[in-house]
């Protein structure tokens, strides 16, 4: 008789049930939601915090430069010797005194500037008042050398190579991008589901093999069926912890800025604000259509089918070798002897993922690697944005379907023999006695 869809709904409610899920399901998105409102509250205080820089200009070159913004505010000195101008500003407490000295000639420029606070200044601070001075010392330089700055500007030239293939299928380089983030997303996304969920399949196994209530229900069901049962109920539990972490995200955001007037999407950092001040530029702006274009460009139908079916392929695979684990042992200290060769592939799978698709999504070693059934969910998924052909997407699919199935197996003979062993620590040389049983 077939007990899995027993076993099945037997995993899955006794996960949805127990307390310690049950806890970190709602504690969770608590504890994520309270750490965006802490910073992006704390982000606000900081910025709403006016500095007041002091500038001593006795150079007389650059006082045109230093203009007021929402969080900074200059005020510039005049007729006084550079230690009036620091005791004043120490007085009054303002965040710091810049001194320009007087330049005798633009060479010693790069020596002539001095900050001076009570404590270490801002990176940010620091590197603006860096960028608005060379920016107006290179002028002037020009200017004295009889350049047309003006001249220069209209002289540059902006190169925009346009991409296509041989088909007539155009691309640029925020295609790439795209690609590669969404690739990207995919496969770090699978390799957390498999760390997480797996290590709690593995648990849950050690705990019923340890309690002994595994004796009671072997009697009257298949090892296969329970390690299956385990695996899919377990999956299942976790994907309705993910749903409920998104909803009640998407409900607590809502809640903490109705309640602290708090708008997560217009939070002044100074990231936004360099931001803002890029979509000024009309280039900018091209760019960002070019990112949303790029994005409609995707293949998003053979994306999303594709993500389904590695993601969950690659996430049984695993599983299963999760599940032998825990019928090996008897506690999770004596599981780390067999947790490296599981990690090492994905590991491996995201290396090659980032260092290799990035440059050469068709080169030999990306392609091997996205048929080779231990790494190819993730660089598989990696590669699929930059136009994998259908019947690659298929051979790596049958091969990841082939090798879940002869895990299966595999594991199954480990976890058959292993859910009765108890007092014993395994070694792999056990593991393969099991196996030929």
């Amino acid at each position: 008789m077939n007990h899995l869809p027993l076993i099945i709904q037997r995993e899955y409610l006794t996960k949805v049930r127990n307390k310690s899920f049950l806890i970190m399901t709602v504690l969770s998105p608590l504890i994520f939601i309270a750490l965006i409102t802490v910073v992006v509250y704390l982000s606000q205080m900081n910025n709403n915090k006016q500095r007041v820089i002091s500038v001593l200009d006795d150079s007389g070159m650059l006082t045109e430069v230093f203009k007021d913004t929402d969080n900074t505010k200059y005020n510039l000195l005049t007729g006084l010797t550079l230690d009036n101008a620091k005791t004043i500003v120490e007085e009054k407490g303002d965040y710091g005194l810049l001194h320009i000295n007087k330049l005798e000639n633009f060479e010693n420029a790069a020596t002539s500037v001095q900050f001076y606070s009570e404590e270490s200044p801002s990176l940010s601070v620091i590197s603006s008042l860096e960028n608005k001075i060379e920016k107006e010392l290179t002028n002037l330089n020009m200017a004295s050398q009889g350049v047309d700055i003006e001249m220069i500007k209209a002289s540059k030239i902006k190169i925009n190579i346009a991409q296509e293939n041989f088909s007539g299928v155009k691309s640029s380089k925020i295609d790439s991008v795209v690609k590669l983030a969404f690739g990207g997303a995919a496969g770090y996304l699978l390799f957390m589901f498999i760390i997480i969920y797996g290590n709690m399949i593995m648990r849950s196994v050690i705990e019923e093999k340890t309690s002994r209530i595994i004796e009671v229900i072997i009697s009257s069901v298949k090892p296969v069926q329970l390690m299956l049962g385990k695996i899919i109920g377990t999956s299942l539990a976790g994907v309705t912890q993910f749903i409920i972490w998104i909803i009640l995200g998407g409900v607590l955001l809502t809640v903490v800025s109705a309640i602290f007037g708090i708008d997560f999407a217009q939070a002044q950092t100074p990231q936004q604000e360099i931001m803002r001040q890029a979509m000024a530029n009309p280039d900018a702006s091209m760019k960002v259509q070019s990112l949303f274009t790029a994005f409609y460009n995707l293949p998003l139908t053979n994306l999303v089918i594709a993500f389904l079916l590695f993601f969950i392929s690659g996430y049984l695979l695993y599983s299963s070798l999760y599940a032998a684990i825990g019928a090996a042992v008897d506690n999770e200290t004596d599981t780390q002897q067999f947790m490296l060769p599981i990690l090492m592939p994905l590991i491996l799978a995201v290396y090659v993922g980032m260092f290799t698709v990035i440059e050469d999504p068709h080169g030999t070693v990306s392609t091997i690697f996205s048929f080779i059934p231990f790494t190819s969910p993730v660089v598989m998924l990696m590669r699929i944005p930059f136009g994998v052909p259908i019947w690659q997407q298929i051979v790596s699919l049958l091969l990841l379907v082939g090798t879940f199935m002869f895990t299966v197996w595999f594991a199954a003979k480990i976890y058959r023999v292993g859910i009765l062993m108890y007092g014993k620590k395994p070694t792999y040389k056990e593991l393969i006695k099991w196996i030929r049983y």
